[in-house]
């Protein structure tokens, strides 16, 4: 069963993209489904994590904030991988 990554983002989030680029490389080498979520779609998100974004939220594992970068990714991804 893959865990379910919900990254927070928003138009014109640059920063967003490049993470959104890592969760689908790490996406390739674990089971993994990628969710993006438009905050500014939302108020109470935005209102959560507009000065944060983006935000990586690791079902059964950690809320990641920024900076963010492929290492710290993918150590929250295997955290929560099942063994096997």
């Amino acid at each position: 069963m893959p865990v379910l990554v919900t990254l927070y983002t928003r138009p014109g989030c640059h920063l967003c993209q490049d993470v959104l680029e890592d969760l689908r490389l790490l996406a390739g080498e674990m089971d993994v489904q990628v969710q993006t979520v438009d905050i500014s779609a939302d108020p109470d998100l935005l209102a959560r994590y507009q000065h944060l974004i983006p935000v990586v939220d690791v079902q059964g594992g950690p809320l990641l904030t920024p900076p963010l970068a492929l290492p710290q990714l993918r150590q929250a991804l295997r955290s929560v991988q099942p063994p096997g």
